[in-house]
């Protein structure tokens, strides 16, 4: 799975939406599946850097993209239902869905966890990926192949001290996966999640400041598995957890 090799055109005349998709892994995939022949749609909270990304695409003469700007803490169930009216009407279907977006929280031991802080960071975690995929889910019943992709972590598959918030969040992206896979299976739509490890980004760093960012991975190192379970050929790869590293 790591020494994937995908082929150039794997992903030629798809449409793909990207969370999270103005920097970190959201940005290296969303210019990796536009490399590979998508039409991707990128959206994040802050349109500077979805503007660049998208320019840098552009420039590269990949497929034109689309930008949707949207802040995942306060968006509403209808501000997805709109989107994903829009994408039906623009595309005609959906064939990817990567969630990327993800917040960290505060880390620090169980009992100094503070309610606003869990809160925020379910909203955009678990509250978001729901209404997000519930609003999508009709869109990607279109597409002749679909790929639903949910980003895990190593704390959410082993929680471990001081994580609870970000850990928390993520056996519920986890259960959350679980469940649309197994009520999908045998379907157009495959859903599974990666966890893309140690890897170079500003949420790494947030989380582990004394750390040589030099040692870790760059987001463009763990993109074979993320192109792999967007391509044709995971097309039997269903409910699975996979590791990028």
């Amino acid at each position: 799975m790591l020494e994937y090799q995908a082929a150039k055109d794997l992903l030629n005349g798809k449409v793909i939406l990207v969370t999270g998709a103005g920097d970190g892994i959201g940005k290296t995939a969303a210019l990796t599946y536009a490399q590979h022949g998508a039409t991707v749609i990128l959206l994040g909270k802050t349109v500077k850097k979805l503007e660049a990304v998208y320019d840098q695409i552009e420039q590269a003469g990949y497929p034109k993209p689309a930008i949707v700007p949207l802040d995942l803490k306060g968006a509403t169930e209808q501000n997805y239902l709109d989107m994903a009216e829009t994408i039906e009407e623009q595309f005609g279907h959906l064939d990817g869905l990567l969630h990327n977006a993800s917040m960290l929280g505060v880390l620090g031991p169980f009992e100094h966890i503070t309610m606003s802080s869990v809160e925020e960071v379910f909203k955009v975690n678990v509250i978001a990926e729901i209404m997000l995929t519930k609003a999508l889910l009709p869109v990607m019943r279109k597409s002749e192949s679909a790929s639903l992709i949910f980003t895990s972590s190593s704390v959410g598959r082993k929680a471990r001290s001081f994580w609870g918030e970000y850990a928390m969040s993520k056996f519920a992206t986890e259960g959350m996966m679980q469940a649309i896979a197994h009520e999908y299976e045998g379907s157009n739509i495959r859903t599974n999640s990666i966890n893309p490890g140690a890897t170079r980004t500003g949420m790494r760093a947030n989380a582990y400041p004394a750390e040589n960012p030099q040692l870790l991975k760059k987001p463009e190192e763990i993109m074979p598995t993320y192109l792999y379970l967007m391509g044709k050929d995971s097309a039997d790869i269903n409910g699975q957890q996979l590791n990028a590293q």
